[in-house]
């Protein structure tokens, strides 16, 4: 039946007792999809029927649908026509994981940042009613994690000022983002689910009056008071927003009758709709982490993921809990993502000095500020493009007051099958106008256990330390010292190439192939990209040409920090810099992009060479 879904349109002919089926056949593709290349199953199972009341009710494209998060769409791209290009999904020539204009006129908007949907719901209601489209409805679909983020309530304001706005808003409560969702909304919502009177009168409700939204035709003439005393859901009706719920997210009738309610309000309305992360494939429900929240390729039998080696969060994952052995004052922050950051096990040994926020990175950060100001040193361990959500906080909150604040940032430079927003290219660019702050970049696993400690042995002001997703690179040893920064290849004065963390091993490649060329070249690893050691102005000085190769955007980059530093020293030698092209990445895996970019040894020894040869060239009368 999934083979004959061309569209939104082959959706909404199918009979009521054809949907079963339906999505039975998606979940089949889910599983064997994820199978395969990884992805986010768990969110997936979780809303499939969700999704195809979803589409019978809206007219997508004309009626916009904007998923929060965007992980929770995968569904939404096999009811518009996409299965074929699911089956290599997060491939290269593949469907995005994410939302994508790229792929389809249905997808609105390419957001894989939390609690951005309302936002982008709000203004687009907006624009409809000052085009005089008035027929047109948005639809936002949000998680009951992604409300833990400020801008979503931000959004629930403004909204809600707005009575006249087409706008339905549903809020997906499965009780969890990465993790069981955490703080006073996950509790006000989990009483909703739980409290057995509520539960007492959806089934007395269901036997008066069959199978329709309660708490909409049934309850809406109730008195606010009773309501209150049934369940708290007027935290949504005070601010002035219709709310219909909670409604069984797996009863796909049941939902399909709510949207279309909530549909003709023509007015802003929430519909919370309650269903189960994994639902339908055991392994997911039973797991008890994340109910196999973004697997990558497991057995599907099973569940098991396939082993993947050593990775490089697992070797921070292990030395944070070694140092809070060692120090009391080290206290750990996660916004929603404790396992995918490695911050379970520190968690499970000091869960009295370990804080989730939920998915709220500015409060984590200014929380942090405020965590360092009582004497404490915190490390809050995040995705390096999920920081640029909380830049003005570490500016202004965590280093004008020059606070101990350890920022470990977790799959930087290229995570390539993730899509364009993830891949982490932007912080060394952001990171070096921030005053005080010290940047680290390992190069391996054992750089990563020396560079973390003298992070947070640092007190006077704040620290980051950032390193890739995937495989731990090969230990690369140091030959020599240089300042502070560490020498791995030393050769007669032809070129200094400077290896930014884990892309020391392709400039060691690049050493070698330059070699059989006669040209010498000298490789070091800064280790600290933020400041830079003066010690690289002397030895810059004796070289004809620097090179910086780094995984991090060009503008602005550790590439333009040294040719500033020696252009400030007076230091009259060329700087050539690598790195990823100002663009956003289309979907590949991390060696193929860094291929793209001319960031290979092989393309670094070329561009090198003729380099050199341009600054060896006689000058032409």
């Amino acid at each position: 039946m999934l083979g004959s879904i061309r569209g939104p349109h082959d959706v909404k002919r199918l009979g009521v007792d054809e949907l079963p089926q339906l999505a039975g056949e998606i979940r089949d593709v889910l599983v064997d999809s994820c199978a395969k290349f990884g992805g986010h199953l768990g969110p997936n199972l979780g809303v499939v029927e969700l999704t195809i009341a979803v589409h019978r009710v809206f007219d997508s494209p004309r009626d916009p649908i904007i998923w929060d998060t965007g992980h929770q769409a995968y569904v939404h791209k096999l009811l518009t026509g996409r299965l074929d290009g699911f089956r290599a999904l997060k491939q290269e020539g593949g469907l995005s994981g994410y939302p994508s204009q790229a792929e389809s006129e249905h997808d609105f908007v390419e957001n894989s940042h939390a609690s951005t949907a309302l936002s982008y719901a709000d203004g687009l209601a907006k624009a409809f009613r000052v085009r005089a489209e008035r027929d047109r409805t948005v639809v936002a679909v949000i998680g009951d994690g992604a409300l833990t983020g400020g801008m979503a309530w931000e959004a629930l304001n403004n909204i809600a000022a707005r009575k006249d706005l087409p706008l339905v808003i549903v809020v997906n409560d499965n009780g969890r983002s990465y993790s069981p969702t955490i703080g006073g909304l996950a509790s006000h919502l989990s009483s909703l689910r739980t409290n057995p009177r509520y539960e007492d009168l959806l089934e007395f409700v269901k036997e008066k009056f069959g199978n329709v939204p309660v708490l909409y035709d049934a309850l809406h003439g109730i008195k606010k008071g009773i309501k209150d005393v049934l369940a708290p859901q007027v935290m949504f009706e005070d601010l002035g927003l219709k709310y219909v719920g909670p409604i069984d997210g797996h009863d796909e009738q049941a939902v399909e009758a709510a949207l279309r309610q909530a549909r003709d309000f023509r007015g802003p309305v929430i519909v919370h709709v309650l269903t189960q992360k994994g639902r339908g494939y055991s392994p997911a429900e039973n797991h008890d982490e994340d109910q196999l929240h973004g697997p990558g390729p497991f057995d599907k039998v099973t569940g098991r993921e396939k082993p993947k080696g050593r990775i490089w969060t697992d070797v921070f994952s292990e030395e944070i809990v070694k140092l809070g052995h060692e120090r009391e004052d080290l206290v750990a922050i996660t916004a929603a993502m404790q396992y995918p950051v490695g911050l379970a096990p520190f968690a499970e040994a000091f869960p009295e000095r370990f804080y989730d926020v939920g998915i709220a990175e500015q409060h984590a950060v200014t929380s942090a500020a405020g965590l360092a100001l009582g004497g404490l040193h915190p490390v809050f361990a995040v995705y390096a493009t999920f920081l640029n959500r909380a830049f003005d906080q570490l500016l202004l909150d965590v280093a004008l007051h020059k606070l101990p604040v350890t920022f470990v940032l977790d799959r930087a430079g290229v995570t390539g099958d993730d899509g364009p927003s993830h891949n982490g290219m932007w912080d060394l660019s952001i990171l070096q106008v921030v005053p005080g702050l010290r940047i680290a970049v390992p190069r391996d696993g054992d750089r990563v256990v020396e560079l973390l400690r003298e992070a947070v042995a640092i007190e006077d002001g704040p620290t980051a330390l950032r390193y890739p997703k995937g495989a731990l690179a090969d230990p690369l040893e140091a030959i020599g010292k240089l300042g502070e920064m560490d020498v791995l290849r030393a050769a007669d004065p032809d070129v200094l190439i400077v290896g930014v963390g884990p892309m020391a091993h392709a400039c060691m490649e690049a050493a070698d192939l330059l070699d059989q060329q006669g040209i010498s070249a000298t490789v070091i690893d800064p280790r600290w990209v933020k400041p830079l050691d003066e010690a690289l102005v002397l030895a810059a000085g004796a070289h004809k040409l620097v090179a910086v190769v780094e995984d991090n955007g060009r503008v602005g980059g550790v590439g333009d920090a040294v040719a500033r530093l020696l252009r400030d020293n007076d230091v009259d030698v060329p700087v050539k810099t690598f790195g990823i092209d100002q663009s956003f990445l289309d979907v590949a895996k991390r060696a193929k992009i860094l291929g793209y970019q001319g960031l290979t040894g092989q393309d670094l020894a070329r561009e090198i060479t003729e380099a050199v040869a341009k600054r060896s060239a006689p000058i032409e009368a």
